[in-house]
């Protein structure tokens, strides 16, 4: 039997990404109206391996099978993003807990403790009276569809520690 193998000449150029690989990726996200929340060109590539849970599935899954060289565009669905938006996490706290009085806005983004002792915790202030702020604890892309543009730059097989 034949190889088919055609060989490129670089070390990658058979490999795919897949479990137990290092992937090197250049990636920029967008909002359903095209509006870019992140990228990496222009800076530095971003390096995960393959499957260590570091990257929501959804972002995860379409690089699988991909090869060095290739690019991908595809919608991810909140579910497998950053997960729904929950009306839960949206919490009415009193205004006098508050050390810092001017910084109350609209849209600011806040540090809170976890109540689960799991350190710190961002909070956008969404409304402010005399008496309570409200503040939503979902992540800022939560429930949101993005636009996933990802182009593989390196695999490698990952080192074992």
């Amino acid at each position: 039997m034949k190889d088919k193998h055609s060989g490129h000449g670089s070390d990658d150029a058979g490999l795919v990404a897949d479990d137990n690989m290092t992937i090197a990726i250049h990636f920029t996200l967008r909002l359903e109206d095209g509006t870019e929340v992140d990228t990496t060109r222009g800076k530095r590539q971003a390096e995960f391996v393959f499957g260590d849970g570091n990257l929501p599935p959804g972002f995860e899954k379409p690089i699988r099978g991909m090869r060095v060289g290739e690019t991908r565009v595809c919608d991810v669905a909140p579910e497998h993003a950053f997960g729904p938006w929950n009306p839960q996490n949206v919490q009415l706290l009193k205004r006098a807990d508050f050390d810092d009085q001017d910084a109350l806005e609209e849209g600011v983004v806040m540090s809170f403790a976890d109540p689960t002792g799991g350190g710190e915790l961002p909070g956008v202030i969404k409304s402010v009276d005399e008496r309570q702020v409200e503040v939503d604890f979902n992540h800022p892309l939560a429930g949101r569809t993005l636009s996933f543009e990802v182009e593989v730059i390196g695999i490698t097989p990952a080192t074992t520690h």
